[in-house]
C-alpha cells in the first residue's frame, strides 16, 4: 500500500474530495477539542499534510509523520513553499517501531487508521507518545462493504467506532466520543453513486 501512496502523492491535493473532507474534519477537531495554540501535535499518516495545514494555526508545532517517502517529499515541498517552519515532515513507519524522540499534546489523523494492520498496537504506541491528558482525534470510515477501495487493499473496511472505543478504554484512554463529520460519495460506475460516511473519534489519555 505504501507503493500506492508513493505513486499518487504528486496529484493527491488535486482531489477536491480530499480538500472538502479535510476542511470538515479540521472544523470538527477545533470545535470538539479546541486545541491550545501553545501545544505540540503529531499527524499520523499525514500524507501530503492536508489536515496539518488546515490546523497549522492551532498548534505551536506539528510533526507530520508518514511511511511514504513520496508523500513526505511532497509535504516538504509544501512546507518550504509556504514558509510554515513549525510544520515538520517526518518519514517514519510507526507500525514497525516505537517513536521515542518526543511526546505530544495531541495526535490526529484522517483516513489512515484503516490502513493499519494491528490497530491495538498502534493505539498503544499513540498512548506512549502522548503527554498525560493528551488528546487523540481519529477520523476514518464507518464500516463499509469493501467497495471503497479500487486498488489492491489489505486493510480494514472501515470501523464500528464503538469497537475502537472499547480498545481505547482498554488501553488507557477516557472521555471518548464520536460523531459523523463528512460523507464521501464515489461513482462506482453503472450510474451507481455510493455514500461512505466518515466519523471523528476523540479520546483523552488517562
Amino acid at each position: 500500500m505504501t507503493n500506492h501512496f508513493d505513486s499518487v502523492a504528486k496529484d493527491w491535493d488535486k482531489n477536491q474530495v480530499h480538500i472538502k473532507r479535510t476542511k470538515a474534519i479540521a472544523k470538527a477537531i477545533k470545535a470538539i477539542i479546541a486545541p491550545d495554540k501553545k501545544s505540540v501535535a503529531l499527524e499520523f499518516g499525514a500524507g501530503t499534510g492536508l489536515l496539518s495545514f488546515a490546523l497549522k494555526n492551532s498548534f505551536s508545532h506539528i510533526t507530520l509523520m508518514d511511511s511514504s517517502a513520496e508523500m513526505i517529499k511532497a509535504t516538504m515541498e509544501k512546507v518550504v513553499y509556504s514558509g510554515n517552519k513549525h510544520l515538520i515532515p517526518l518519514f517514519f513507519d510507526l507500525e514497525k517501531k516505537d517513536y521515542k524522540e518526543k511526546k505530544f499534546d495531541m495526535i490526529f489523523s484522517q483516513m489512515a487508521l484503516h490502513h493499519v494492520q494491528d490497530i491495538e498496537k498502534i493505539l498503544k504506541r499513540f498512548k506512549k507518545m502522548l503527554q498525560k491528558g493528551g488528546k487523540l482525534a481519529l477520523a476514518d470510515l464507518y464500516t463499509e462493504d469493501g467497495t471503497f477501495h479500487d486498488v489492491l487493499f489489505d486493510g480494514h473496511n472501515g470501523f464500528d467506532p464503538n469497537f475502537l472505543v472499547t480498545l481505547l478504554k482498554k488501553n488507557g484512554f477516557k472521555n471518548t466520543q464520536h460523531k459523523k463529520v463528512f460523507t464521501i460519495k464515489k461513482d462506482l460506475g453503472e450510474q451507481t453513486l455510493k455514500a461512505y460516511p466518515v466519523f471523528l473519534l476523540t479520546a483523552e489519555k488517562k
